[in-house]
Parts: structure tokens; C-alpha cells; sequence
């Protein structure tokens, strides 16, 4: 009776999120990663062991405005997804907490150390363990059929759930990031990204007129998956 619930819990989330305009959808176990959380008072996330992972697909044709720089419609559109995903995570996180249990939605752009650019918890890392993608060149979730053009949210939960397991591929030999990086920020291999010279890119454009954030959207443009 217990994976019943489970799978019927998953379903039932993963059609809300549907009707609701997510993209892309899985349940990870989060208990190993607790202590990777920007989250306090820790008591904040007792027994929450499943993080829910939403995604949402980006515009082909919007990242194909980005050339050298993010411009003023990828930044409209990069507010609106974020906007999206937090409001499907309320909905999702309603649901749970009517159904007699508890949800924490974490924003999909929210930074609680800007030094290390880390948010409350890792999407990706989420996304990852929850089977959605893997962690490609770029430093950024790469999911096999939309590659890096999707954007993501969490729930952290204790409404029993299905899991799904972690994406343990990779980018394979495709370098397309590496190349058109401005500031030769991504490497061959993962380990070496630099993210202080990324962080610093961001900055420069988000202080360009109409941008307000720190987005880029060049290495994404590129990273189509198709893996």
C-alpha cells in the first residue's frame, strides 16, 4: 500500500505541474544532501527528505536573440519563467499541505551567498538527483532533450513519493560551450569551471540597460541536448 501512495502521490503532482506548465518533472531523495542547503533554522527542513524538481523549456527562439550578450527580451523572458515556476511550485506546495503534509517552496532565483552565486538549495543538484539531467561543461543542468534550456524550482517535502534515480551521463564530446564562452570561463572537464570569471561576466551585464539581471544565456543558447 505504500508504493501505491507513493506512485499515486507522484502522478498526481507530476499532472498539477503539468496542467500548470512545467516541462519537466521528477522526485529526488534528498536526505545525503541536507547538509548542502542554505536553509535556516535547519529544523526548518526536518523530515523533509523529497525534493520535487520543475522544469521549464526555455524559448529556441528567444536564446537565438542572444549573439555576445543576453539582450533585453531574454531578460523579460528569463523573469517570466522564474515567475512561472514559483507559482507552480505554490500550487504543488498547496496541494501537499492539503493533503495533510508539509511543502517548502524554494524561489527559482534567489541567492543566499553571492560570493559562491548559491541559492537557498542547488536546483541542479535536485534537478540531477531527481533524473533530469546531468551536470554538463557549463556548470549547469543539462537535461538530454532540451539540453541547459530549461529553468528550474524545488519543493522540499515529506508527502510520501516515488523517486526517480540520478542522470549519471554526460556531454559526451560536445564542447559547443567551451567554445563561444566570452571569458573562456567553461573547460573541458567540469571540475575546472571558472566561476569567478563567469561571475564577474554576469555582473557587467547585468548592469547593462534593460538586463537588472545576472544572466548571460550565451553558453545556454548552444547547449540544445539531444544526447
Amino acid at each position: 500500500m505504500g508504493k501505491e501512495t507513493a506512485l499515486k502521490n507522484y502522478e498526481d503532482l507530476k499532472a498539477l505541474a503539468g496542467r500548470e506548465g512545467a516541462t519537466l518533472f521528477g522526485v529526488a531523495d534528498v536526505t545525503a544532501v541536507k547538509d548542502r542547503f542554505y536553509i535556516e533554522p535547519k529544523s526548518a527542513v526536518e523530515g523533509l527528505d523529497y525534493g520535487i524538481s520543475i522544469g521549464v523549456r526555455l524559448s529556441g527562439r528567444i536564446l537565438e536573440t542572444v549573439v555576445n550578450e543576453p539582450t533585453k527580451l531574454y531578460a523579460f523572458h528569463y523573469k517570466r519563467i522564474n515567475s512561472l515556476l514559483d507559482e507552480i511550485a505554490l500550487k504543488l506546495g498547496d496541494f501537499i499541505q492539503n493533503s495533510g503534509y508539509s511543502a517548502l517552496p524554494i524561489p527559482a532565483s534567489h541567492v543566499e551567498d553571492w560570493q559562491n552565486q548559491r541559492g537557498a538549495v542547488s536546483h541542479k543538484m535536485v534537478g540531477h538527483l531527481a533524473g533530469l539531467g546531468f551536470i554538463g561543461r557549463s556548470a549547469l543542468l543539462v537535461n538530454p532533450k532540451f539540453g541547459a534550456q530549461a529553468r528550474y524550482t524545488t519543493i522540499l517535502t515529506d508527502i510520501p513519493l516515488k523517486t526517480d534515480a540520478p542522470d549519471n551521463s554526460n556531454c559526451g564530446e560536445c564542447c559547443a560551450c567551451v567554445a563561444v564562452c566570452p571569458v573562456k570561463a567553461i573547460k573541458k572537464d567540469v571540475k575546472d569551471f571558472n566561476l569567478m570569471a563567469c561571475r564577474e561576466l554576469l555582473k557587467t551585464f547585468a548592469n547593462k540597460p534593460g538586463i537588472g539581471h545576472s544572466i548571460c544565456g550565451i553558453c545556454v543558447k548552444v547547449c540544445k541536448g539531444k544526447f
